[in-house]
């Protein structure tokens, strides 16, 4: 096990009509302008918005709603949030939403704080954030985790450049978690929650790093639940106990809780990212179309964690470690196939099929123009990303 600081200060408030809470919880976390942000118009036509307005003003705290946050947030829609925020004076950011909000949210936050400054510096790497505004979440999409997590995503769709930020500043102070809230999800949306809950979890359990015995077992054990309670949630996306389930692994699942003490590998993460980020498919659809391509390239430099995963995930006994890891693989691209998520190019409408040179184009992208490489298990450079081929599904598991 290796050294680590684990900070996770957000007060999570779990359970049914807890967003009624939203009031109280900003005003003790020092809040009187509050400024709102949305996505769809889903939380306008369930009242959900209405209810926490409501709740602020009953706390005495001034607000005001921006809508329009889309999936793979943009940074053109958070500078103006960052604008208009400014403008009205807000001193709190609040998320009403899932990750793409609350993501936003953190970037208005940084924003505000730092008015000089353009944002995407921060994601850019070009200047570090010293100051934000405090940000709380109404959750209502069990997937990214970002309501406990210190990571941001924005997409500069200029560039094609999705970037991630990651800090304690991005820490939100509150999170409201109703299953509920959840109950009106797509199918697909749950399924893109379900994949991306289980990625921030193996990114991290696919480590070079040994000896990490109960972090494991946390991880392997969150696993388990996520696949048998993302098969009930998708059956029933009413049930409450499964999407309970659900929307607790994914606030443990990107707080640090399932890596600590270990190297985290996030490749797949990075894979996904460029392929949000030029075709703009869902990010839980993005991990899952290459994971399976991955798993096979990286196997290899690991068997024994592969077999690990196998029979501490899955249940499977085989004895032959290399039998076993492929079998792993087989599983999870299947359990994909059942949320119909795509695991690979070619069942992902917004990809396609691509030819040898785009396959290139993409990873020169993803390794920067060829000046990084990605991952910590199997550490992969422009030529590895040329060489998982995750076009076609023909895999030789």
């Amino acid at each position: 096990m290796k050294s680590f600081v684990q900070y996770t200060p957000t007060r999570i408030v779990f359970g049914r009509e807890t967003e009624g809470q939203v009031g109280a919880l900003a005003r003790q976390c020092g809040a009187t302008r509050v400024f709102i942000l949305y996505g769809g118009g889903s939380v306008v036509k369930s009242g959900l918005l209405d209810r926490v307005c409501a709740s602020l003003e009953k706390e005495g705290l001034a607000w005001k709603t921006m809508g329009g946050v889309q999936p793979n947030p943009r940074v053109s829609f958070a500078r103006e949030a960052v604008k208009q925020a400014i403008e009205f004076g807000a001193d709190f950011s609040l998320a009403v939403g899932g990750g793409s909000v609350i993501d936003t949210a953190k970037a208005l936050a940084h924003g505000v704080a730092n008015p000089d400054t353009d944002i995407w510096k921060f994601w850019n790497r070009e200047e570090t954030s010293s100051a934000a505004l405090p940000i709380g979440v109404v959750l209502t999409l069990a997937a990214a985790g970002s309501e406990m997590s210190d990571s941001a995503v924005l997409t500069n769709e200029e560039t094609h450049v999705k970037r991630g930020l990651s800090t304690d500043l991005n820490r939100p102070v509150f999170a409201i978690l109703n299953p509920e809230l959840t109950y009106t999800l797509p199918k697909y949306q749950i399924g893109c929650g379900v994949v991306d809950i289980m990625m921030h979890t193996m990114d991290r359990y696919f480590t070079p790093t040994e000896g990490n015995e109960l972090t494991d077992v946390i991880a392997e054990g969150l696993l388990r639940t996520v696949i048998k309670n993302g098969t009930a949630a998708l059956e029933n996306p009413q049930n409450y106990d499964a999407m309970s389930e659900l929307m607790w692994a994914g606030s443990l699942s990107h707080n640090g809780l399932t890596g600590l003490g270990a190297e985290k590998d996030f490749a797949v993460h990075q894979l996904g990212h460029e392929l949000s980020a030029r075709f703009d498919i869902a990010h839980g659809a993005s991990l899952s179309a290459v994971w399976g391509a991955w798993a096979k390239y990286v196997r290899p430099q690991k068997p024994e964690r592969f077999a690990q995963f196998a029979k501490n995930v899955w249940g499977i006994e085989e004895t032959d470690i290399d039998t076993a890891g492929l079998a792993a693989i087989k599983r999870t691209v299947a359990f994909f196939k059942s949320l119909d998520m795509p695991t690979c190019f070619s069942e992902a409408a917004e990809i396609g099929v691509k030819t040898e040179e785009e396959l290139q184009q993409m990873a020169y992208g993803c390794s920067y123009r060829n000046t990084r490489t990605i991952g910590s298990f199997k550490v992969c450079n422009m030529q590895d990303l040329s060489l998982i081929h995750i076009s076609e599904p023909t895999r030789p598991y």
